[in-house]
């Protein structure tokens, strides 16, 4: 009986996060599709975090990621779509891909928003073959209740990062490394 209890416990967990994957919206699209959700997700931002709007601007240029779905059981995957934008207009498209093992399980959706602070640094992502951020990125997550630590200390890092607009639960520890590629739309 103990063993068809934990078959029971990873089929119902299974099926949630499969579930919950699914999310509200859809992981891929077309670039009109893209670019009304990366408008919608940039301007829930700009609202909750006034002070990104001054990194918009400063900003070389911009990733939206608006809608990443992770789910997992112990390992883990997390996609999304998103544009890059440089003064304002989407000039390329990117998927984000994630995959993390460790005591983990659950769904999450969440929006990411990556700040390219030099030319140099946005060209070296617009030119590699798959970009994984590196040490030189400051990420700040948004706490429930909490706000984000943007300030002029943070932006010397030629690479700024947003995650925000998290729903749904995932609960436990990974080690984590992300991708992102050009897409072709």
């Amino acid at each position: 009986m103990k063993n068809l209890t934990r078959r029971s416990f990873i089929a119902t967990a299974s099926a949630t996060t499969l579930t919950a994957c699914a999310g509200d919206g859809r992981i891929t699209g077309s670039s009109n599709q893209i670019d009304t959700h990366v408008a919608v997700a940039l301007e829930e931002m700009y609202t909750t975090f006034p002070g990104s709007r001054e990194f918009a601007q400063r900003a070389a240029g911009m990733l939206v990621i608006p809608n990443i779905t992770k789910a997992g059981l112990f390992v883990a995957g997390s996609y999304g779509e998103g544009a890059l934008l440089i003064g304002g207009a989407s000039v390329e498209y990117y998927s984000f891909a994630s995959a993390s093992f460790g005591l983990q399980i659950g769904a999450q959706q969440s929006r990411q928003v990556l700040f390219f602070m030099t030319t140099d640094v946005l060209r070296d992502f617009r030119t590699s073959d798959g970009f994984e951020l590196g040490v030189d990125a400051e990420f700040a997550v948004q706490e429930e209740g909490g706000s984000i630590g943007l300030s002029s200390t943070t932006s010397n890092k030629p690479i700024l990062g947003i995650v925000f607009g998290q729903r749904g639960f995932l609960a436990g520890a990974s080690l984590e490394g992300a991708k992102y590629s050009r897409l072709i739309r």
